[in-house]
């Protein structure tokens, strides 16, 4: 299955998340912790989850739901996830399907979130285990130092940007700054070319 990775910026936008167990609990937090609007629609939730959610509509899962929601989540039985799915393609909303890749159209991840710098690991729902495995494996590895890099990154970003340095060259400045940083030689061989076609929108995102 080929996907295409993203972060979302849900900061005040309207997420529907259907079921009200401790896997709906799990998302609600999450969603909540990156400022989104959380409505919980099932007919019981666990304590915690009635103290998290602005709104709770206590009954079954109908269509309209989903409208005005930017994004649905679906932690309930597969029949009713295939209700939210369904529901959701009709509005050109995505669904993220806990634990049931069959009816999801998006797929959460494992993140490590440290110092800016946000890591994310996913598998298409296929093995979440495997994700939250190699999660903490990139915890052991990426050092705290990381926020320093992270800083750097952005402060010369913003004067590469400022200047008009060659998107070709911004990595490979990047790289000797790091090695500066810490005292190590500055890398001497060129760093590999993005992937992307050159000129492509892809292209700007990925080097800048």
């Amino acid at each position: 299955m080929r996907m295409w990775p993203v972060f979302l910026r849900l900061e005040g936008l309207p997420v529907t998340v259907v079921g009200g167990g401790r896997v709906a609990l799990d998302k609600a937090r999450r969603l909540r912790a990156s400022g989104a609007q959380v409505t919980v629609v099932a007919p019981e939730i666990v304590p915690e989850l009635r103290a998290l959610a602005p709104v709770w509509r206590a009954r079954a899962f109908e269509a309209r739901d989903l409208d005005g929601a930017w994004l649905a989540i679906a932690a309930a039985p597969s029949a009713v996830n295939a209700a939210v799915r369904a529901a959701a393609d009709r509005r050109r909303v995505f669904c993220v399907a806990v634990d049931d890749p069959a009816r999801a159209s998006a797929f959460g991840a494992a993140s490590l979130e440290r110092g800016g710098v946000e890591i994310a690991v996913a598998t298409g729902g296929e093995a979440p285990a495997l994700a939250a495995l190699l999660r903490e494996l990139l915890a052991a590895l990426v050092p705290p130092e990381v926020a320093r890099w992270y800083e750097l990154a952005r402060q010369l970003r913003a004067e590469q940007r400022r200047t008009g340095v060659p998107f070709a060259e911004r990595r490979h400045r990047l790289a000797r700054a790091l090695c500066e940083l810490h005292g190590a030689p500055a890398p001497t061989a060129a760093l590999p070319a993005a992937p992307s076609a050159p000129g492509s929108a892809a292209t700007e995102q990925v080097r800048s």
